[in-house]
């Protein structure tokens, strides 16, 4: 049996890649179709085949290396996640629950993992007691040790794409440090056998074997320095190896440095050296004959503790009768130099991936990265984010003011009822006419009901997701009821859900309330806003005439004061109304472009310029992100020069608005009919206010609608869940009750139910019971003469137990 440890494969199974991957190129990659990657799917399942480990052969090192390299360029064109469940078993307990993860980057560090587990194997099986064997070791190990160690610097990917507490134990640092410095302990260990092979000076074979120690001693510190869930993942005897082969090289190193003082006539410290060794090789050997070890490594260890302690003897009797030279204290001995000829190799292919592909062809080398795509939606979400927020809404929000402070001051009403005493403005006509072709009031009825009824479908949908969790409280109280059970109540396990329920039902609750107010809103304002619908003739009879006649010669008409300041008011008027006419086709501009506008051109050609290998990141495009976002820039500063201007025309009409209200201020039929046309334009206002609010709430319904869906579902598959769980529970109960009434018939006496009096006391700590048996563990057993078994067939609790 070998002398040396070497790492178990990690096992895994076949996997659904070309389904996950094909999907994930369907809902990812609308401007392509799956079969244009057929191929290298194919090849992804190939390479997968022959490079995820489990076969112990030299062939096997490129096939992991080829497949490791392609999965690197794999992960700069897919996400982590593509949807694919990816199975792994612990490397120490293949027949444990295989540890899963929907990741990309786990598969890498598997590969990686299993690598340096061949590595090791294959320097396992080499014939060390020759020098082309150990040096073939030599090379395997310290390969071993470079898979691991660049297994270190592969897992950040997994760690930030993969919660904490998702990672296997076998991914974390203290884990694969540990392998690395066993790797290299074994390394080392073949050196210093291949230096006592050549018969090199005892010296150096002490360095050597103190540097073998040294190394052992930091694998197993590694692992003692973890936690105990990563302890635990290692057979004891694995660890009593590594503290047993750090003690024997200990003492290997010491034997040799005596055997050095001896030729050297240092007597004295010949003497204490033997004793140092002489301690770590009797401590070496209780540790590997307690801990299980190979027998090869006992067998080592107690050899050299033979070889000390006969030297030890030797050297004491020489040194009492002839040379009787001081023996100086351990810490006064000078400490063994060590030299260490063994280190990390990261193989060519792993340290340079591009290397291990060959001839083959990349896969997915005509796919897009996905880090690319990102930086697409990236933009796009900007430039929409953007449009919205810096454009749509702000005009929106400098109209609405500027129509608030008129609506507020009046206008353009009062200036209709003085310039038209008789007849409608035109834009109050228009304003009728848009009314009258959209059928206002039946439209906004039609609205209303259609929201009331979305609302009672969102609401019956969040009652159906309670009735299903009243339902299976109701099943699980009875069940603990008449079952006696014990099972945590559904009040306590469903609290999350309640918790989302209850805020659903606040959201339903505010948007009805919502609702409440536009329907109070249609209430005050249904009788304007239908006057907006009948047709001219009837409207302008509705609106009364002001005391100036139309028919008056214009030579008879006194120009008034308050003429005056109503043309000047106009001009302004006119000018705001051109400052919102311009401001309206500049957000259709900024709309048009963003519909026409397509980025990917221009980010295609920024990832072709980037390295092949290179693991694309959407933060890489940041430049032409911002450079394409740019060009919008011109809109907020068209919209901050309209603000200002608005701004100013606003405080003009606010002064001269002052001025001609107090020239009118003695004429009541004006302000009669003032009233009204003002009346009727705010009747419109209100309307399109009303209309807006019902399309917003009918849009709020429907999406509210999917997310109380997908609830009900939740609910609904947490109620089958417990039931499951509740019919399991009931099969076990049934089991039970089953056995007890297939019991034989027992005497009178003891068919009775106890009395509390008569239940006898439970026997205490290490009390036998009356039948007076021995322990357990006794070898009384033996002598003892029990009753006979009865076959099943004998058995009529067995047959009825198993349904005969």
């Amino acid at each position: 049996m070998p002398n040396q440890l070497y790492v178990p494969f990690k096992r895994t199974w076949d996997v659904p890649l070309r389904q996950a991957a094909r999907e994930y190129i369907l809902k990812k990659y609308t401007d392509t179709h799956p079969d244009a990657f057929r191929w290298d799917i194919t090849r992804w399942e190939t390479l997968r085949k022959d490079g995820a480990g489990g076969i112990v052969h030299i062939d096997r090192v490129q096939a992991s290396l080829r497949y490791h390299a392609q999965l690197v360029f794999i992960l700069t064109k897919l996400p982590p996640d593509i949807g694919l469940e990816i199975p792994y078993a612990p490397a120490f307990n293949p027949s444990a629950l295989p540890e899963t993860l929907c990741n990309l980057a786990y598969e890498r560090a598997a590969v990686i993992f299993n690598l340096g587990a061949l590595f090791s194997q294959l320097a396992s099986a080499e014939d060390r007691s020759n020098p082309l064997g150990l040096k073939q070791a030599i090379m395997y190990s310290q390969n071993a040790a470079g898979a691991y160690n660049y297994l270190v610097s592969a897992l950040p990917p997994l760690k930030a794409s993969v919660a904490a507490d998702d990672i296997p134990l076998e991914f974390t640092s203290p884990f694969s440090r540990s392998m690395e410095y066993l790797m290299l302990a074994q390394a080392q260990e073949c050196v210093w056998q291949r230096a006592v092979m050549d018969n090199y000076k005892n010296a150096l074979i002490a360095k050597l074997a103190g540097k073998v120690a040294s190394l052992y001693a930091a694998s197993l510190n590694q692992i003692k320095d973890a936690s105990p869930t990563i302890r635990h993942l290692f057979p004891s005897p694995w660890l009593a190896h590594l503290e047993t082969k750090q003690l024997h090289f200990e003492a290997a190193a010491q034997y040799r440095k005596s055997v050095d003082d001896l030729e050297a006539n240092r007597y004295g410290h010949e003497l204490a050296r033997l004793t140092q060794a002489q301690v770590a090789a009797k401590k070496g050997y209780d540790i590997a004959r307690r801990g299980g070890v190979a027998q090869a490594v006992l067998d080592d260890t107690k050899s050299l503790l033979d070889t000390v302690q006969k030297n030890f003897a030797r050297a004491e009797r020489d040194n009492d009768l002839i040379y009787h030279q001081d023996i100086p204290s351990a810490s006064a001995l000078p400490p063994i130099q060590e030299v260490s000829m063994a280190q990390s190799v990261i193989h060519p292919g792993l340290k340079d991936p591009k290397t291990a592909i060959g001839d083959d062809a990349v896969v997915f080398g005509e796919l897009l990265a996905w880090g690319a795509r990102v930086a697409i939606d990236i933009y796009n979400d900007r430039r929409q984010n953007f449009i919205k927020d810096e454009v749509t809404d702000r005009a929106q929000h400098l109209n609405d003011a500027a129509h608030g402070l008129l609506q507020s001051l009046h206008l353009p009403a009062s200036l209709e009822a003085l310039e038209r005493p008789i007849g409608l403005p035109p834009s109050l006509l228009r304003k009728a006419e848009e009314v009258r072709r959209e059928d206002g009031p039946s439209r906004i009825e039609i609205s209303i009901d259609n929201v009331r009824k979305l609302a009672r479908s969102d609401s019956e949908l969040l009652d159906k997701a309670m009735d299903i969790l009243d339902q299976e409280a109701e099943e699980d109280e009875t069940f603990r009821v008449e079952h006696s059970a014990d099972r945590t109540p559904s009040q306590d396990t469903n609290t999350e859900l309640i918790a989302k329920a209850q805020r659903y039902r606040n959201i339903l609750e505010q948007a009805s309330e919502s609702d409440d107010l536009v329907r109070q809103k249609w209430d005050e304002w249904e009788k304007n806003i239908i006057e907006l619908t009948w047709d001219e003739a009837q409207l302008e009879a509705s609106v009364p005439s002001s005391t100036i006649s139309p028919a008056q010669p214009s030579s008879a008409r006194r120009v008034t004061p308050t003429q005056t300041h109503a043309r000047s008011l106009r001009v302004l008027l006119e000018s705001l109304d051109d400052v919102l006419r311009s401001r309206a086709d500049l957000v259709r501009r900024a709309v048009r472009l963003a519909e026409s506008e397509d980025i990917k051109p221009r980010i295609l050609k920024a990832a072709a310029a980037i390295e092949q290998w290179v693991d694309v990141q959407p933060s890489m495009f940041e430049d032409v992100l911002e450079d394409e976002l740019a060009k919008y820039d011109k809109f907020r500063s068209d919209l901050e020069g309209s603000e200002q201007k608005q701004s100013e025309l606003l405080n003009s009409i606010k002064q001269r608005n002052e001025v001609f209200l107090q020239s009118r201020k003695e004429d009541p039929s004006v302000k009669e009919r003032e009233y009204a046309l003002q009346s009727l334009d705010l009747a419109y206002h209100k309307y399109k206010e009303i209309t807006r609010n019902l399309d917003e709430g009918l849009k709020f319904y429907n999406d509210f609608a999917g997310v109380l869906t997908q609830f009900r579902d939740s609910c609904a598959e947490w109620a089958n869940v417990r039931r499951q769980e509740m019919h399991s529970l009931i099969h076990s109960l049934e089991s039970i009750s089953l056995q007890q009434t297939t019991e034989p018939d027992l005497p009178e006496a003891l068919s009775k139910p106890a009395t509390k009096a008569e239940l006898p006391s439970p026997p205490s700590k290490g009390s036998r019971f009356a039948l007076d048996l021995p322990p357990p563990d006794s070898d009384e057993w033996q002598a003892m003469d029990l009753p006979p078994s009865r076959s099943p067939r004998q058995d009529p609790t067995r047959r009825k137990a198993k349904g005969y």
